[in-house]
């Protein structure tokens, strides 16, 4: 009787467990149970009798049951808690990460200059400020001392005006000095011959 008992608890097993493949979302062990409880049961009239016992039974592994299912949705509450936990984790982890990818891009693209930190834009801007600042200034002193030089040209060309004009002037004085000094001489003559 044994034997035919373990035959056939196999073979309700395999059929189970086959049934519960086929339908998982559908097949549960309290499920499996209640339809052999009834599959069990004897009829009286319209009314299905079931043994006490297997009542009980039942009844008890559907609790156990329930709280299996109880604690193994607490168990996946728990795992989803937990891996959203570490999701947001990661999430943080990877915001701080591209902060830290975005300040080292920022700092490779950036040059020192004078203490100042500089895009590379910026900093050719600011080069080619200087060297049109420089140009310009360069210019501005090239006129000017264009301009100078004319400016000492001119002048040295009317210091030799005024030099010859004052040679002129010089050689015309000396000569009527020299015949101004000539009829002082003579008028000194008559007067000194006439005495």
């Amino acid at each position: 009787m044994t034997k035919q008992f373990f035959i056939i608890a196999l073979f309700v097993i395999t059929v189970m467990q086959t049934r519960a493949q086929d339908s998982l979302a559908t097949s549960t062990p309290v499920q499996d149970e209640f339809t052999q409880l009834i599959e069990e049961s004897n009829s009286y009239k319209e009314y299905k009798v079931i043994d006490y016992d297997k009542l009980i039974q039942l009844r008890n592994n559907t609790r156990n049951y329930i709280s299996d299912l109880k604690e193994e949705i607490i168990v996946q509450k728990n795992t989803v808690d937990e891996q959203n936990q570490e999701i947001e984790d990661l999430k943080n982890q990877l915001a701080a990460t591209q902060q830290d990818l975005k300040k080292v891009t920022e700092e490779k693209d950036a040059l020192m200059f004078l203490g100042m930190p500089f895009s590379k834009g910026g900093y050719k801007a600011m080069m080619w400020g200087i060297v049109a600042a420089l140009i310009v200034i360069v210019l501005i002193l090239f006129f000017k001392y264009k301009n100078s030089n004319s400016a000492t040209r001119e002048a040295r060309q009317k210091l030799d005006e005024t030099e010859k004009e004052f040679d002129v002037y010089r050689t015309k004085a000396l000569e009527k000095e020299q015949r101004l000094g000539r009829l002082l001489q003579d008028e000194r003559n008559k007067t000194s011959g006439n005495s």
